[in-house]
C-alpha cells in the first residue's frame, strides 16, 4: 500500500468545502487529486460517497443523476473525472439551488478549458476552484532531496 503524502492544499480545500456547495479540485493528471480527496473525506462535516466516472459501472449510477444524487443528499458526493459527464453540471446546479449547503459536492478533473467553462457557466456562484499543483519540494522533502525532485 502506498503511503499518503500530506499536501499543503488540504487546509485550503477543507476551508472551501466548509463554505461552498461545490468545490472543484482541478489539475494535471497524476498530481494526487484523487488521493487528496479520499484522504480529506474523513475530515468532512458529512459522510462521503466517492464515484469514479472512469469506471463504467460507477458512471452508470448516474444514468438518472437527479434521482441518484437526491438519495445521497446527506453526503458529500465526490465525483472523480467529472469532465466525462459534462451534462451533469446543470443537474448539480439544480440540486444545489434546491438545497444550498456547503460541502455537497467535490468535483475532481483535469484543468481543461472545457471543464472550467462548463462548470463556470452552470455553477456560477456555487462553486470554488482549487488548482492542485504537482508535489512541492517541502511536501516530499523527507522522501527526496531537492535535486532529485
Amino acid at each position: 500500500m502506498t503511503k499518503y503524502i500530506h499536501r499543503r492544499a488540504e487546509t485550503a480545500i477543507l476551508d472551501l468545502v466548509s463554505f461552498f456547495p461545490a468545490v472543484a479540485i482541478v489539475g494535471p493528471r497524476q498530481v494526487g487529486k484523487t488521493s487528496l480527496a479520499k484522504h480529506i473525506a474523513g475530515q468532512l462535516q458529512y459522510p462521503s460517497l466517492y464515484i469514479d466516472l472512469e469506471i463504467p459501472e460507477e458512471r452508470a449510477l448516474l444514468s438518472e443523476p437527479t434521482l441518484f444524487l437526491e438519495q445521497h443528499r446527506d453526503k458529500t458526493v465526490i465525483l472523480d473525472e467529472v469532465q466525462r459527464l459534462p451534462d451533469l453540471f446543470p443537474v448539480l446546479r439544480g440540486l444545489i439551488d434546491r438545497e444550498r449547503r456547503p460541502g455537497r459536492f467535490i468535483l475532481l478533473g483535469s484543468a481543461s478549458p472545457e471543464l472550467i467553462r462548463d462548470t463556470s457557466e452552470s455553477l456560477a456562484g456555487r462553486i470554488a476552484y482549487f488548482e492542485l499543483t504537482p508535489f512541492l519540494h517541502e511536501e516530499i522533502a523527507a522522501l527526496s532531496d531537492y535535486r532529485t525532485h
